[in-house]
């Protein structure tokens, strides 16, 4: 695929490893189009061998990916597409996650910014992530729009961290910084922002320099959790509070204060925090 056959990604290749340039201004917004771009890439390099690692970063050096698009909030069926291609028992943004946890290349993140709601369940399905110490943040920030997660937190965290640290995450709902991340097991490493992009690149490298057959077999061998059972009581609980009037009048206040700006998105909590509804 070539960078013409998308507006906003940014796609290289080079032996074997692809680069992934995410950009989507003001703030890299998890939208309809970036959704269904990412989604469309990562289908259409499934059975490419010749590409054996994918690395995901932001032309933005604030945000990686910020969140779900909060104005689709008035488009209840702008996923209508992602929902009749979604697995059974999954919703649209579980299945997104699901594709990026299972595709057949190792899938590496490179975070400098902040990522939150569905950009971090984005970087938690992949296979590992490294982040750029004192200007990395991740954070899942739905409690604070009245919601929990719903497009895999709640299980890919289980996976990375205690039962009492996803709590902190889910329900704290504060950004947390890159060293603490790699102390709660939500990244594999943080590194000096200088270091960052040397230590990724070499590591992409040697791992696309392989023999033939070698990435295929570990990840095949490394266990994956079946979720399915988790992804459902995730939906409920997601789906169930979407129900309530305070999560409309949550996102509709957020966005009018300012949200899915930059100036509104360095400080998310601290807007959503002070919102009055």
């Amino acid at each position: 695929m070539t960078d013409t056959e998308f507006s906003r990604l940014r796609i290289s290749s080079t032996d074997g490893v692809a680069k992934i340039t995410i950009e989507n201004p003001p703030v890299n917004v998890l939208d309809v189009r970036l959704m269904g771009e990412l989604r469309r890439f990562l289908l259409s390099v499934r059975d490419d061998e010749s590409i054996r690692v994918l690395v995901f970063q932001s032309a933005d050096p604030e945000f990686f990916i910020a969140h779900v698009d909060m104005t689709l909030i008035d488009e209840p069926h702008a996923f209508d597409d992602f929902v009749r291609e979604a697995p059974a028992g999954l919703n649209p943004f579980q299945a997104f996650g699901e594709l990026l946890r299972h595709q057949p290349q190792v899938t590496i993140v490179k975070l400098a910014g902040l990522a939150r709601g569905g950009g971090a369940e984005f970087i938690s399905a992949a296979d590992m992530v490294f982040a750029a110490e004192g200007r990395a943040g991740l954070a899942q920030c739905e409690a604070l729009m009245g919601i929990t997660p719903g497009g895999g937190a709640t299980q890919y965290l289980s996976g990375r961290m205690t039962r009492g640290r996803a709590l902190e995450v889910i329900l704290g709902a504060d950004v947390m910084d890159a060293t603490t991340a790699e102390r709660y097991g939500w990244i594999n490493r943080a590194l000096p922002e200088a270091e960052l992009d040397g230590f990724v690149d070499r590591l992409a490298r040697n791992i696309a320099a392989l023999p033939a057959g070698v990435v295929a077999a570990a990840k095949k061998a490394v266990p994956m959790a079946d979720l399915r059972e988790g992804f459902r009581r995730e939906h409920d609980a997601w789906a169930g509070l979407f129900e309530r009037p305070a999560a409309e009048k949550l996102i509709r206040a957020g966005l009018k204060a300012g949200a899915q700006t930059k100036a509104g998105e360095r400080n998310l909590e601290g807007l959503l925090r002070g919102l009055k509804v």
